[in-house]
């Protein structure tokens, strides 16, 4: 498929070359990687090596994601977890919203990834289900949920319904699953969100056959806490999480 549209200011891919520890990073559903980036770039500030991909479809048109489903979005970020396999030892996987799914979907897949770290991770989200009976082709935008009125995702102004059919199915398919997750997991949530229930991450936390899990709240954003009040707070406590995982590795 080629697409017709070309990429958007600030929503392009993220690569940074740091050291033999990868982290990947996936945006979410609609989203864009410009809601990712600051993580991106304060993990390769601490010299890890980064990739955000694009998912298919994003970043674009919503008339271009209409076209994709989400076996694309998939290859998406396993593209991005090979690019890391080249450079690393040790992969680390983090996602806001569907990129939290994805995020699950790859420590399902790969075992050998070392821990993830989902941001308000989505399961299981009655309203789109609704959604999915619409008439219409394309519905109201679900991006930009964020307590901080000063900052905007980058994200479509329209959602299209047959893109919504294809997160459900990946929901689906990836909390069937969940018990296959033995990774460690540090689960970040907002304790209000409108978009993706929070207790999609306690479903998650008790559904995952991990030993060492820990649910973080998230109490100063909504659904975008990647761009909230608690940016800095996902920041620092993803990297001691990275860094006691890779400390406890090399025991």
């Amino acid at each position: 498929m080629t697409e017709n549209y070309p990429v958007i200011e600030n929503a392009q891919p993220f690569y940074f070359e740091g050291n033999n520890v990868g982290i990947l990073i996936s945006h979410g559903f609609t989203g864009s990687t410009q809601s990712m980036r600051p993580l991106g770039e304060a993990y390769a500030k601490e010299g890890y090596t980064v990739c955000g991909p694009r998912l298919k479809g994003h970043g674009t048109h919503y008339e271009d994601m209409e076209k994709t489903t989400y076996n694309d979005w998939i290859a998406s970020v396993e593209e991005g977890y090979h690019w890391l396999k080249k450079r690393c030892d040790t992969i680390f996987v983090t996602g806001l919203s569907m990129g939290g799914t994805l995020a699950l979907y790859l420590a399902e897949t790969y075992p050998d990834i070392l821990a993830i770290i989902p941001i308000n991770a989505a399961i299981d989200i009655p309203d789109l289900e609704a959604m999915q009976q619409s008439n219409d082709r394309f519905l109201d935008a679900i991006g930009s949920d964020l307590k901080n009125p000063e900052v905007t995702e980058l994200a479509y102004d329209k959602t299209p319904v047959q893109s919504v059919g294809e997160i459900v199915e990946l929901m689906k398919k990836v909390k069937n699953n969940l018990h296959s997750i033995t990774c460690p997991a540090l689960i970040l949530v907002s304790t209000e969100d409108h978009v993706v229930p929070p207790n999609n991450s306690k479903v998650i936390y008790d559904s995952i056959a991990s030993s060492e899990k820990e649910i973080l709240e998230l109490k100063n954003s909504y659904h975008v806490a990647t761009l909230d009040y608690d940016q800095q707070l996902i920041i620092d406590r993803s990297l001691l999480f990275i860094e006691e995982i890779l400390n406890r590795a090399k025991v």
